[in-house]
């Protein structure tokens, strides 16, 4: 019996049953077959030369296809852990799958590999490229599989087997005399990886993820379906590690972490300048949005916790603490069931919403050390946290508002608004489908008023509402969530919200979690390297250096920094006796966005000169045009006139 295959155009064709996707791109083109990678069927991924057990909807997929990119650096991580087993033998392999922007693997090997072994393994890597060995998916037997990986001394190979469900079909992929248990799809060959590939890292890593097991040692790499992508994605490597915000941070004295408090930032004077010019932007623009802001208790008995249901999800990611009066507390990990506290202390009407209520709330979360990360992954944390308590017809207003707002306040941190994905039901999921119909609908149309048609994330939602999250890019084109809006029918019930209705009966209000920023930490972390450092003038903890030429300058300068410092600009001055050069030099790396050259010229004439960062240029002007052009200049985006 035939099966039907149906191409893109819409064409249908009928083929014997043992056709392969290779068979079919044959006999469309040879041109085509050359190119081809792989196929897939009915939206599933298959390697070239699989039997079609049935038909369905067909693509022959070509290296420039995007979704043959995850296959190259899957497949660049088989190659690799080829090239290391024959270079290093005796050496097992655990677990190598791609990721994004590239792959690794895990590997069991008593002696540590050192950098100079990746350049060992890259060339060893592009010999079996060059050898072309053919891809083979093979079958196996469960019980044979376990023995004969045991027999050749991959016990972690065994182990994956062993744990598999009984009826699971165990695949063993082949390129030449190498094998590897795993499920596929791969390439035709190891010469259609390409050379686009380069090991970049070594790290450590515990088998399973479980520090209670044996250590790894994991090799990174990245791959990708051209030279000159790869190029183009060193530059960015390498731009990215020049504006390591960690680097940055001691470079220009904002913070420091220590081994004494993992995960928590000591913010030191110029970066907790930094930190309270964004909080009084984003106090003054949700002011004007009108919020309410509120602040919340620290630390709440553990019978609240397990009452708003997170003492059962989260309690391995709680610091909990216990008193002499035998009471159990904890450090709260989240904001959103303290706000429902102050919602219910009282009566609320339908006239109280919207109740948009705010904190910057400082919230605290056991993360695993090897997961911390400077800014970007602490265990205390401030949120730009807000909840708006609402009637259901008002949700997609509110979330109109949100949009508008979140993408105002990105821009005005100078951040590029990607996209918005719209993250919707997950499988396992609370509520019936046509409650997932509505609230999808309703974020959906919410953001096209907005003016923005939403990404979907299909599957995405949390388990109780679908959400947007908020998607920016930064100067070197990276990626960054920031910003999310959630629907929540779920704690309001838990913790006993209620408003009066215009009928007179208690209703629940919708909770709408959302947040602009995400945490300050990670805000400030991602602003520091989008900027690489040198902020706009109105971000800038130091705006204005004030540098002197000779001594005799001395009290002008210091006068003019008052002058600058009562206008509203941070201003530090530089009297050493230092040459001007010198001064120049020294706070242009430090970022300074303006100098103010003083000589005993400019102090005879009441003038200074004006040097921007960046530019070889300054500008000489009298004492009251830089005082209005600096605080102009520095004026947040909110509070520029015209």
């Amino acid at each position: 019996m035939s099966i039907d295959i149906q191409f893109p155009d819409g064409a249908v064709r009928s083929y014997e049953p043992g056709i392969t996707g290779r068979a079919i791109a044959e006999g469309l083109s040879k041109s085509l077959a050359k190119k081809a990678m792989l196929v897939r069927v009915d939206g599933r991924l298959l390697d070239l030369d699989r039997v079609l057990e049935a038909g369905g909807r067909i693509e022959i997929l070509t290296r420039e296809h995007p979704d043959v990119l995850d296959v190259i650096r899957h497949d660049a991580s088989h190659v690799m852990a080829q090239a290391v087993q024959e270079l290093f033998p005796g050496t097992q392999v655990t677990i190598g799958p791609a990721v994004e922007d590239g792959f690794y693997y895990d590997f069991a090997r008593d002696e540590p590999f050192s950098l100079d072994d990746l350049a060992l393994i890259e060339t060893r890597m592009r010999q079996i490229v060059d050898r072309d060995e053919k891809i083979v998916r093979e079958v196996w037997d469960r019980d044979a599989a376990i023995a004969h990986f045991r027999e050749i001394g991959e016990t972690y190979k065994a182990e994956i087997i062993s744990d598999l469900p009984q009826d699971e079909v165990i695949t063993v992929y082949r390129q030449g005399p190498w094998k590897d248990l795993c499920l596929g799809p791969h390439l035709p060959s190891t010469g259609k990886v390409g050379k686009a590939f380069k090991l970049t890292k070594l790290a450590g890593a515990y088998w399973r993820g479980d520090h209670r097991n044996a250590q790894l040692q994991r090799i990174y790499g990245t791959a990708w379906a051209s030279d000159e992508d790869l190029a183009a994605h060193l530059h960015r490597l390498e731009e990215a590690e020049r504006r390591d915000h960690r680097r940055i941070g001691r470079a220009m004295d904002l913070f420091h972490i220590q081994e004494e408090g993992r995960g928590m930032v000591f913010w030191h004077p110029k970066g907790w300048t930094l930190w309270k010019t964004v909080e009084a932007y984003m106090r003054r623009r949700l002011d004007a949005a009108g919020y309410v802001e509120v602040k919340t208790p620290q630390v709440l008995d553990r019978s609240f916790w397990e009452k708003s249901g997170h003492w059962e999800k989260y309690r391995p990611n709680m610091f909990v603490c216990e008193t002499v009066e035998d009471e159990v507390l904890s450090l709260k990990p989240m904001n959103c069931p303290g706000h429902l506290q102050i919602f219910n202390f009282g009566q609320r009407s339908y006239r109280d919403l919207p109740l948009r209520m705010a904190e910057f709330g400082a919230c605290h979360r056991y993360e695993p050390s090897g997961s911390l990360h400077g800014l970007m992954r602490v265990r205390g944390f401030t949120q730009d946290d807000a909840h708006i308590f609402c009637r259901e017809d008002q949700i997609e207003a509110e979330t109109e508002a949100f949009v508008r707002l979140t993408q105002s306040i990105h821009a005005d941190f100078g951040m590029v608004a990607q996209h918005v994905a719209l993250a919707t039901r997950p499988e396992i999921r609370a509520g019936s489908d046509e409650f997932w119909d509505k609230a999808e609908a309703t974020l959906l149309s919410a953001s096209r008023k907005a003016g923005v048609e939403p990404v979907i994330a299909e599957g995405d939602g949390a388990f109780y509402a679908p959400k947007l999250d908020f998607v920016v890019k930064d100067a070197i084109g990276r990626s960054w969530t920031c910003g999310t809006l959630q629907l929540d029918y779920v704690l309001p019930e838990r913790l006993g919200a209620e408003y009066v209705a215009a009928d007179g009966t208690k209703q629940r209000p919708v909770m709408l979690h959302r947040a602009i920023l995400g945490s300050f930490e990670r805000f400030i972390g991602i602003l520091i390297e989008n900027y690489g450092g040198a902020f706009p003038l109105w971000l800038a903890p130091v705006q204005v250096v004030v540098a002197t030429i000779t001594s005799d300058a001395d009290d002008y300068a210091r006068s003019v920094a008052d002058r600058l410092t009562n206008a509203g600009l941070r201003v530090e001055t530089d009297l050493r006796n230092e040459k001007i050069n010198y001064k120049v030099r020294e706070h242009s790396l430090g970022k300074i966005p303006v100098i103010a050259v003083i000589g005993r010229k400019e102090a005879e004439l009441g003038q200074l000169a004006l040097r921007r960062l960046g530019s070889q240029d300054q500008t000489i002007v009298s004492l009251d045009e830089a005082v209005s052009i600096l605080v102009q200049d520095a004026a947040p985006p909110d509070l520029r006139l015209g």
